[in-house]
């Protein structure tokens, strides 16, 4: 029997509040290093039936996606293009997995990017067994793409290609259904490299591992003689759980507004600096469909094998869509006819544009007070970040030009406020509670038993997907938080002391 302000006995060494890259790759970390784990997903497991490959259900009714309704900065009605699931987004993401180079760990002040508060080589290792478990590899580009490429570079050297580093199976062009339908898309055969497939599975028979879905995490619970000490979670649904590491890993959406709940209930919003920080600097690329008309058919298959940079353009990238026929057709206007759509999408190639935004306090994610309960808010306006706008504009007008120069007509479109797939920097990670919510360790400044190692903490979010830089950092942020547990810190060791 409890007596009063006797506090609850943990259930768990760590709950791990969401499961899509970070949070699955945390789990994976933990368990292996012989912790309890609690993980907790706000969604349920996706079904194997083949209705995540299938283009109507997926596409055109959207029938896997959140409809969450937020407010946008101006109080207009925003539906992110979110996913609640296991795995996450990674289960639908087109598995493109990219190392961010060394100089995007620096700040770029012309640009309004912010430095990280440890280099490249801390995160190396963990990129490589990131790497490793998500078995990722080159493809070959296929003849369409290659005389794309060919062409181009002929004829402007300052466009350059890589080979894309794509965590599919090497056999996938073996299946044609998955191989066109991998971009945006989650895998029945397991033929992608996501969260849930390779972090997750291979775990989960283990017997210190507890996976909960359909339960999302309404507030963070307290230590009893100090708020700033975690001592576990609330769900929506009233139950509660309790160990003395919570790890935050809901999205660079959802994480702060978690946090930032907590922090008002229990007073803390006007005593600890880090709250100010927390839900700013929303980070979410500067993002354009573009469409290239050619007068030959195009029949590569995977198509997503290379990335195009520029010289002028240096924080800007290019990468092909992973879309056959089929799915190019639903980027046409509803007012084509589908027979004509169809026509021009087989003779047509999908490029993806993305240019890296910058920090700005103005870009953040909140909720505003209502009858129904709390709306999220997410007030972002490029126009905040002058450089990027500009940078993303020249791009993708040099592509035009440079696609126009070999023969094919591109049209583009842009990608809204709805389009998070590449959400980050809401909780970035800094050395100094006045400018960010979490050290290089990834816990939270000023707070005792909580770390974030999702998306939120990237306070740079480079020219290509951060994926795979998330999957490393929450690797590392569960190795350091396993060792300090080793060694009986509960959590308090210096880095230096961790590492």
């Amino acid at each position: 029997m409890m007596h009063a302000g006797q506090q609850a006995m943990p259930d768990h060494d760590v709950i791990i509040v969401g499961s899509g890259a970070g949070g699955a790759a945390a789990t994976y970390q933990l368990v292996r290093a012989g912790l309890r784990v609690l993980l907790l997903e706000k969604g349920a497991a996706l079904p194997r039936d083949g209705s995540t490959l299938d283009v109507d259900r997926v596409v055109r009714r959207g029938e896997f996606l959140a409809r969450e309704r937020w407010l946008d900065g101006q109080g207009r009605t925003l539906v992110p293009e979110e996913h609640f699931n296991i795995g996450g987004k990674t289960k639908w993401y087109g598995a493109a997995l990219f190392r961010f180079g060394a100089r995007e760990f620096d700040a770029d002040d012309a640009f309004a990017c912010r430095g990280w508060p440890l280099g490249y080589r801390e995160l190396a290792p963990y990129y490589d067994q990131a790497e490793t478990l998500l078995g990722v590899r080159h493809f070959e580009a296929e003849p369409d793409l290659k005389r794309i490429i060919g062409a181009l570079t002929a004829n402007d050297g300052s466009w350059e290609a890589s080979p894309m580093p794509m965590g599919l199976a090497a056999g996938i062009a073996g299946n044609r259904r998955e191989a066109a339908h991998f971009d945006g898309f989650a895998s029945v055969a397991g033929l992608k490299g996501e969260a849930e497939t390779s972090f997750l599975d291979a775990v989960t028979s283990s017997a210190n591992l507890t996976l909960l879905q359909d339960a999302a995490v309404d507030t963070l619970l307290p230590a009893a003689d100090d708020p700033t000490r975690i001592a576990g979670v609330r769900l929506a649904d009233g139950r509660e759980f309790r160990a003395p590491h919570v790890l935050l890993a809901a999205g660079a959406l959802h994480s702060p507004r978690i946090l930032q709940r907590y922090l008002a209930s229990s007073g803390l919003a006007g005593r600890l600096p880090v709250a100010a920080n927390v839900g700013r600097n929303l980070k979410l690329h500067v993002l354009t469909a573009m469409v290239a008309f050619s007068p030959r058919r195009m029949t590569d298959l995977i198509r997503k094998t290379a990335v195009l940079t520029h010289a002028q353009h240096p924080h800007s990238s290019v990468q092909p869509l992973g879309f056959d026929a089929e799915l190019i057709a639903t980027l046409l206007p509803r007012f084509v006819p589908r027979f004509l759509a169809r026509a021009l999408s087989e003779r047509a190639y999908g490029f993806f544009l993305q240019t890296e935004d910058g920090s700005v306090a103005g870009n953040a994610i909140s909720e505003r007070a209502a009858a129904s309960g709390p709306t999220p808010v997410m007030d972002y306006a490029i126009d905040r970040l002058p450089a990027a706008s500009r940078e993303h504009r020249r791009f993708t007008r040099a592509l035009q030009r440079s696609l126009l120069g070999i023969g094919l007509l591109a049209f583009t479109k842009r990608i809204g406020l709805a389009g998070t797939a590449h959400a980050c920097g809401t909780m970035i990670c800094g050395a100094s509670p006045a400018d960010s919510v979490v050290d290089a360790r990834g816990a939270v400044h000023g707070m005792t038993g909580l770390y974030v190692v999702d998306g939120s903490v990237l306070p740079r979010s480079s020219r290509v997907n951060p994926s795979l830089t998330i999957y490393a950092w929450a690797l590392r942020s569960a190795s350091l938080i396993a060792a300090s547990l080793r060694a009986g810190t509960n959590g308090q060791s210096t880095l230096e002391q961790l590492r």
